[in-house]
């Protein structure tokens, strides 16, 4: 049956196989928050100023240009679908850890496709609505590469950490 299996029973190979691809996908989801830092500074001001553009005056070339439409469409086209994807293969294999058991894993496995809803809802208020917006973005992805990170660090955990057999 589904539910009597766990990542710990899992032969080494399989192991080794699972935690490579999570380690990967950790190393890629990092990179991509270090894109995110490069091109906000990962804060308030950056993100409106990188979103909405910078101000400046009648003698100066703002730094940064307000996102066209088409560019948010597919900003958010490309990131709802890929977050998606990952949300699932995270979940999946996080689904089979003894670890984390009961509600805090639904939460856990659930969050991230929410958040991820939520975060590109707030990224087009804070471009056409209101710059506060920023900060439902800033807790939403926030909540979202926190359950990944503990979801990956989990069933790395339980998989590398337990007792491999043959």
């Amino acid at each position: 049956m589904i539910n009597d299996f766990r990542l710990k029973d899992l032969d080494k190979t399989a192991k080794y196989f699972l935690s490579l691809f999570l380690i990967t996908l950790g190393i890629g989801i990092t990179t991509g928050l270090y894109y995110v830092y490069l091109t906000t500074d990962s804060t308030p001001t950056g993100t409106i100023e990188r979103y909405n553009g910078s101000e400046s005056t009648d003698d100066e070339i703002p730094l940064e240009f307000p996102q066209p439409i088409e560019n948010m469409i597919l900003t958010t086209h490309n990131h709802v679908n890929s977050f998606a994807m990952i949300s699932f293969l995270i979940g999946f294999i996080f689904y089979f850890n003894s670890t984390i058991t009961g509600k805090l894993k639904l939460f856990l496995m659930i969050e991230p496709f929410l958040s991820t809803l939520i975060t590109f809802f707030s990224l087009w208020m804070m471009r056409f609505a209101n710059e506060n917006f920023v900060y439902i973005l800033f807790l939403s992805s926030f909540l979202l590469y926190a359950c990944w990170f503990l979801m990956i660090f989990i069933a790395i955990y339980e998989m590398l950490c337990n007792n491999i057999k043959e």
